[in-house]
């Protein structure tokens, strides 16, 4: 049976009865599963009192008023204890809330001008993640997309490079049928498909004006096995009732392709294309081709090939063509110079980071030929925002209160890019050129991803951590923030939990931007360790590589060692540290509760289990993703299994937690539950909540708020400090779930009826049955000769008071 638990607070029960009391002590029995939903307003009372909490079987709510009401009143007293500025670590109230998070938060990314004019893309979790083209106008932002609508590519399923303007007119990618629209910039103004049904999705487009067409990246769906990639054109002067043609195929061959970009001419086009089993970090190939008259490539060559990653080629005024590229061993600069690669400026900094997504623009020229870029340097938390003079190879560093940049847009007269900090909600600006590299008072705010203000006392400042990873000669990177809130203390000589968050992708980032997402949990007392491990990009390529082969092995090495170098220096409680992770980042969360012991909890989102079905299982753009992070398959598939967790769930032994998107075509479903019901089965506090309508991420704010919730309910009810869930969200099933303190003696009491289970050190109680037997009545007492401090001795009692008394 599924045992709910009663909220002490809130609920009214049936009048007083006449009571026969019971209490013994009797061997734990843990619930075995309990909904979270019920149990979220319960209250462990601290500053030396007893706590007191209660989960209730019984479905009508009955229970003894009178433990109810001592509850509340002990919980009455508790507020008004002077010193309640100090607080256990974990139990802090904060100003940032979940629903703060979702209901004053928007993702922007995209800034394109045309003409004078900024355009954006908004994503919005209060919409379910829809993706909303706003325009600037009369000085205030205004959405073009209607409600009907969804702005949101699924080529290579990362999408990216969703939209372009050009004259007044809207070419934007519909996640439902993944055809192009085309709309005029107005609102009100009900977009046309200028590409036919069927199973084509596009991305990354560019307008080629003079021959009247959309050239972009395409996927073909429409064949069984693999989809087929390829650079094609969509025709966009489509008459009112004509048949829509199929996009036309300019390149292809090619696994892969990215970032066709027309030179201002119109004359020629370049490329980036790469073949399994490379992924565009890997190696990637960059290629002009030369256009004929209509409009087909007819010669081309290869500009830079081999052993390097290549992206984001871009023209200059003047055709010549500039790309990124880590041949030094970093993300850098180059430029073609009659025929030969040139460095613009190298240095051992990062100008971009992995190709995940498409249409990104990691640096743009300025009209007098300079770069804007940003800079992202080992040893600095974040980047920065910077101007590169191609001439001569000279960076200029713009001071700014910004620490994280991106998302550059240029036009004749103004400059647009994306800046935030840790303490400061990523925003959108927009500067005169002629003022610019801009003083703050020259920048003008177009949008805030945020509308919660905070004060900075209630926000944590990261910094950049080098430690030692055990390997020889080998150090790791990680963004720590200490815990931080302005009203609450930890009491004097403990220490907070830590919460280690490890990074998807596995090539990708720990980022510096503003986020609420790690800000919740240091404004109620968690450390948090965003840990860098090896194969993270911003370091280089070295570093970036250190994880071919080692996947499961160096990024679960380095995340506990990450924990334990924080526990050396003191600054974490080492008995609670928990480690969480989503895709990539939940296969290391799970591979570190499994083969290592130094968490305590931990929580997987769309994590993996099973590298096995992961490499049979799994979309085209990841298909051959693991041969390079574990090897081929499936003439290693002994390794593969050996690196599974859910092969070896026998050596688990702490609390996991799983969320799932139903929908999740990159790590299916299917994973989570059999890692569940094998930790359940083990008898582990465990719990598995599946969204329906997710996929691989959450999008939707409820599904986002109840992931964020339950995971600190979960947490802190492993960590055994008091735990809550807004009483708006949907029910969380834990299994397994056990209130107690870890080997603590219970009491037993029967009242009317109800048996009710105490913790003797704790003061945790709850209703687990009802069984109408009478029996004489024992209490404990204090007995400084005996061992434990306790023994029990026979005191029958008819009185509630008594039992009230000895709570």
């Amino acid at each position: 049976m599924q045992r709910t638990i009663l909220p002490i607070l809130f609920t009214l029960v049936a009048p007083s009865l006449a009571f026969t009391p019971t209490i013994g002590l009797r061997r734990p029995s843990p619930v075995s599963s309990v909904s979270l939903k019920h149990y979220r307003s319960s209250p462990r009372l601290r500053s030396g009192r007893v706590s007191f909490r209660m989960q209730q079987e019984i479905q009508d709510g009955e229970g003894p008023r009178e433990i109810l009401e001592w509850a509340k009143k002990r919980e009455q007293e508790r507020a008004k204890t002077p010193d309640a500025s100090t607080v256990p670590y974990g139990e802090w109230e904060s100003p940032i809330t979940s629903k703060d998070i979702t209901d004053g938060t928007v993702g922007l990314g995209s800034p394109t001008f045309d003409g004078e004019e900024l355009y954006w893309l908004e994503s919005r979790p209060n919409e379910g993640g829809r993706q909303v083209i706003v325009k600037m106008e009369g000085g205030q932002p205004v959405d073009l997309t209607p409600p009907s609508f969804n702005v949101r590519s699924r080529v290579h399923e990362y999408g990216g490079g969703d939209f372009i303007v050009n004259k007044g007119v809207i070419y934007f990618v519909n996640f439902v049928d993944q055809r192009i629209y085309a709309q005029l910039a107005f609102p009100g103004v009900d977009p046309v498909p200028i590409t036919p049904e069927g199973k084509f999705r596009f991305s990354d487009m560019v307008v080629d004006e003079r021959r009247s067409r959309l050239i972009c990246v395409v996927e073909d769906h429409s064949r069984e096995g693999e989809p087929t990639n390829f650079i094609g054109s969509v025709k966009t002067d489509v008459e009112e009732g004509a048949a829509l043609t199929p996009p036309e195929v300019l390149v292809d061959g090619q696994d892969f392709y990215a970032s066709p970009r027309l030179s201002q001419d119109g004359e020629q086009l370049a490329w980036v294309s790469w073949i399994h089993p490379n992924m565009p970090w890997d190696a990637t190939v960059l290629t002009r081709g030369a256009l004929d008259a209509s409009g087909k490539v007819a010669s081309r060559k290869v500009l830079a090939a081999g052993q390097e990653s290549i992206m984001n080629p871009t023209w200059d005024a003047f055709g010549q063509l500039y790309f990124i590229s880590d041949r030094s061993g970093w993300y850098n600069i180059y430029r073609e110079d009659e025929g030969e690669v040139v460095a613009v400026k190298e240095m051992e900094a990062e100008f971009a980071g992995p190709m995940w997504k498409l249409g990104s623009k990691p640096f743009v020229f300025l009209p007098d030929g300079r770069i804007l870029c940003n800079i992202k340097q080992p040893k600095v938390a974040g980047s920065r925002l910077s101007i590169l003079d191609p001439s001569n190879g000279k960076v200029e560093n713009i001071a700014s209160s910004y620490t994280h940049v991106g998302g550059f847009a240029v036009s004749e007269d103004k400059i647009s890019f994306l800046g935030g900090s840790a303490r400061q909600p990523t925003e959108l600006v927009i500067a005169p050129i002629a003022k610019f590299p801009a003083k703050k008072s020259d920048l003008t705010v177009v949008k805030k991803s945020s509308k919660l203000e905070i004060k900075s006392l209630y926000l944590s400042e990261p910094t950049s951590i080098e430690f030692p990873t055990g390997r020889p000669g080998q150090t790791a990177w990680m963004i720590y923030y200490p815990p931080q809130n302005a009203k609450f203390v930890g009491p004097s000589g403990s220490l907070p939990p830590l919460l280690v968050k490890s990074h998807g992708g596995p090539t990708a980032a720990a980022s510096t931007a503003f986020n609420l997402g790690i800000q919740f949990w240091t404004s109620r007392g968690y450390a948090v360790a965003d840990v860098d491990y090896s194969g993270s990009s911003g370091y280089g390529r070295k570093y970036r590589e250190r994880l071919k082969g080692n996947w499961g092995i160096y990024d679960v090495e380095d995340c506990c060692s990450a924990a334990k170098f924080l526990e050396q220096q003191g600054l974490v409680d080492g008995s609670k540290m928990a480690i969480d992770g989503g895709s990539a980042g939940g296969y290391t969360t799970l591979c570190c509760l499994t083969f290592k012991d130094t968490f305590k909890a931990g929580c997987s989102s769309y994590g993996i289990g099973d590298l096995e079905t992961l490499a049979s299982d799994t979309h085209k753009f990841e298909s051959r993703y693991l041969d390079s992070l574990v090897g081929p398959y499936p003439e290693m598939k002994e390794e593969y299994r050996k690196r599974s967790p859910i092969n070896y769930v026998e050596q688990l032994k702490c609390p996991i937690a799983f969320f799932q998107g139903a929908e999740d075509r990159v790590v299916p479903l299917n994973q989570a539950e059999a890692m569940h019901k094998a930790v359940k089965e083990k008898g582990i506090l465990t719990s598995l909540t599946v969204f329906e309508s997710e996929g691989h991420g959450f999008r939707q704010a409820k599904n986002i708020r109840t992931a964020l919730d339950g995971e600190l309910f979960f947490f802190n009810s492993a960590f055994g400090l008091k735990a809550t869930m807004p009483g708006d969200l949907d029910e969380i099933v834990m299994d397994n779930f056990d209130p107690f303190l870890p080997n603590e003696p219970r009491g037993y009491v029967i009242i009317e009826g109800y048996e009710l289970e105490c913790g003797l050190e704790s003061g945790i109680v709850r209703v687990i049955g009802y069984e109408n037997v009478e029996g004489a009545a024992y209490f404990p007492e204090d007995r400084a000769d005996q061992q434990g401090g306790m023994i029990f001795k026979e005191k029958k009692s008819d009185k509630i008071e008594d039992i009230v008394e000895w709570l």
